[in-house]
């Protein structure tokens, strides 16, 4: 698979097909819960009021985000969230592509707004190549260590 077949959309709740919705969910459902072992409300009645970055190859949902506006999640900055890529799309810089559109849709939707983001520990690096800077220490979420970032 080549990131370079993909479609991308970024929408409003209220635009988003009940296929997409459901793609979107069962992705999210796939990685955090299955795969992480993560037992948490992942619809947590936040996805209304957030812009949703899809990652489309054909018919099948391989990368998605979750993006807030400034005030939203947090003071002040926009928020990324729920950054995700498929199993079978992994290995091919696909994530990369992910946080190149997510930055890129953050900057359009809020012009000049900062970003933040809470990644998982791990994956500071990987956030770090895409501007983002760790701020404070680490903390757990749902037995996770993630640690807060910025982008300016």
């Amino acid at each position: 698979m080549s990131p370079l077949t993909l479609h991308w959309t970024c929408q409003p709740f209220a635009q988003l097909t009940v296929h997409a919705l459901y793609a979107a969910l069962r992705l999210r459902a796939e990685v955090f819960i299955l795969e992480q072992h993560c037992l948490y409300a992942d619809v947590d009645g936040h996805d209304p009021q957030a812009q949703h970055l899809l990652g489309w190859q054909g018919e099948t949902l391989v990368a998605y985000a979750r993006l807030f506006a400034p005030g939203d999640k947090v003071s002040g900055a926009a928020c990324i969230g729920r950054v995700v890529t498929a199993a079978p799309a992994r290995g091919q810089g696909l994530g990369h592509e992910l946080m190149r559109h997510a930055v890129a849709a953050c900057s359009r939707l809020w012009p000049g707004q900062p970003m933040v983001l809470f990644a998982q520990a791990h994956l500071k690096g990987y956030y770090a190549a895409h501007g983002f800077a760790e701020v404070g220490p680490e903390f757990v979420e749902d037995g996770i260590p993630h640690v807060e970032m910025h982008r300016a």
